[in-house]
């Protein structure tokens, strides 16, 4: 398996039944939403008992917040690590395929990552939009490189980057690893969209 598509490593979260807690709640939350998921529907996947729960973790938020800072970060690391190339357009083309096939093999953490930000309180939002917008500087950062030599026609940056970005992200919404291509045959699919999007 690549480096963009390893399996998520969850053994920083310690002890063990913190972290079957955890994936109970992805699970949960990506079949059934935030706010529908009791802490039931979470303590009985990982096969506890709901006053289990509040011994790891204070409330259903937080285990939303680990979800996603952790989430967050490793898809900004998938990004980062893309960023390698010499050209503006090659440099495009490897995030975008790395970022969609991130989405696409971890859906399920990444459809409770985009989809549930509502949920969380305003500090843990506020720390998690910090690495959003991280994110988004990497795309317009390349974007903003390839209208500098010439390689793009972009009038309006932000919005150019908003619409990139949201190609990979809408993936985790409806993808299904039995009927779809493999992460990296979309990846390269989406980055070949992204380049026309830009007329690289």
């Amino acid at each position: 398996m690549s480096a963009v598509t390893s399996p998520l490593a969850w053994e920083h979260v310690q002890p063990a039944a913190a972290r079957r807690l955890l994936t109970g709640a992805i699970e949960a939350f990506a079949e059934r939403g935030f706010q529908a998921t009791t802490t039931r529907d979470i303590a009985s996947r990982a096969d506890m008992s709901p006053a289990a729960l509040y011994v790891h973790y204070p409330s259903k938020e937080r285990l939303l917040f680990e979800i996603s800072l952790y989430g967050h970060r490793a898809a900004l690391e998938i990004l980062t690590a893309a960023d390698t190339a010499d050209t503006p357009a090659d440099r495009l083309r490897a995030m975008v395929a790395a970022f969609t096939a991130w989405h696409a093999e971890h859906h399920t953490i990444a459809r409770v990552v985009q989809y549930e930000l509502a949920a969380l309180s305003p500090e843990h939002f506020t720390e998690v939009a910090t690495i959003r917008r991280a994110i988004s500087s990497l795309i317009e950062k390349v974007l903003a490189d390839g209208v500098s030599n010439g390689t793009f026609t972009v009038p309006d940056l932000p919005g150019t980057t908003l619409a990139v970005l949201s190609l990979s992200i809408d993936v985790a919404r409806w993808y299904d690893p039995t009927r779809r291509p493999s992460p990296e045959a979309l990846g390269a699919t989406y980055a070949d969209l992204a380049l026309r999007m830009v007329q690289a």
